[in-house]
């Protein structure tokens, strides 16, 4: 996703390495030393063990659920927490054995039940308050975590899977760091204000060419494929992580609030985290199926 690049707030200088926020809004050291263990954690998963994959995915998925839960429950929104945490393990794990076809499966199945607990978790005898903007957040949500998630899963079982999971992971971090350096250095121009102040215009040319470039490099040197493939798949990353990020700030400027958890020091929550590869995950499955 692009860099939230850089602007004056208004606020004074850091004094001390507490306040080591980047131009980015990051605690960068914190935050470098969380993203490189968890990124040690899945380099290694993906190359031994890539079955495991199922394993993490479907732990960090129920984890970003209960965030989200969590934070729309404290803004009065009553999402069905416990059939939408494991509704949203059936959604991945039944596409090991049924691929997309399980995938789909368990979210329609996720969403019924979601819409039967609403309906009487308060008992058969009061009437339901605010039932509809409950169960179509709750299908959101639904939609948003864990279905976007399974395409990660459904990567690893495909020829070369760890290799595909290598090439969204590694265009997402691509696109990432280019948009962080573009933005903290040449960010001048808002890209979203209204949504996400720090992001810039400059953060999103920087995002492509970084994206692009590693996308190029991973569908050639991974995948074994045309080098021209990597390039509908970096541009399609960028626009993705990008909207990605733009609709967590947003979601997280409705309920008033900067993070959905505080799980992962300099980054906030798992969902605060997963913003740009739910939606990167299915782009590049989507891609690399139709092109490989």
């Amino acid at each position: 996703m692009p860099a939230e690049g850089s602007g004056p707030d208004g606020s004074p200088p850091a004094a001390t390495a507490t306040a080591a926020a980047s131009k980015a809004g990051r605690n960068l050291p914190a935050a470098i030393g969380v993203g490189g263990g968890l990124g040690v954690l899945l380099i290694v998963t993906l190359i031994f063990a890539s079955r495991f994959w199922f394993v993490i995915v479907a732990a960090a998925m129920a984890v970003a659920a209960w965030e989200v839960a969590k934070r729309l429950r404290e803004s009065g929104i009553l999402v069905p927490r416990i059939p939408l945490i494991l509704g949203g393990q059936a959604i991945i794990w039944l596409g090991w054995p049924y691929g997309t076809t399980g995938v789909l499966a368990g979210f329609a199945g996720t969403v019924l039940v979601c819409l039967v607990w609403r309906l009487v978790e308060q008992g058969l005898d009061a009437t339901p308050q605010n039932y509809l903007r409950d169960v179509a957040i709750t299908v959101f949500v639904a939609a948003w975590i864990p279905l976007l998630a399974s395409f990660a899963t459904l990567m690893v079982l495909q020829d070369k899977g760890a290799d595909r999971v290598f090439v969204l992971m590694i265009g997402v971090v691509c696109s990432d760091v280019g948009g962080y350096a573009a933005g903290v250095l040449f960010g001048k121009h808002p890209m979203a204000p209204a949504i996400s102040p720090k992001k810039s215009w400059e953060g999103l040319a920087g995002s492509l060419l970084f994206c692009v470039i590693g996308s190029v490099l991973t569908v050639t040197l991974l995948l074994d494929a045309a080098w021209w493939k990597g390039v509908p798949l970096g541009i399609l990353l960028v626009v993705v992580a990008t909207l990605g990020d733009l609709v967590e700030s947003q979601v997280k400027r409705d309920l008033e609030i900067k993070d959905m958890g505080t799980l992962l020091p300099g980054h906030g929550g798992i969902m605060d985290r997963l913003d740009s590869l739910l939606p990167s995950a299915f782009v590049t499955w989507l891609v690399l199926t139709a092109l490989l």
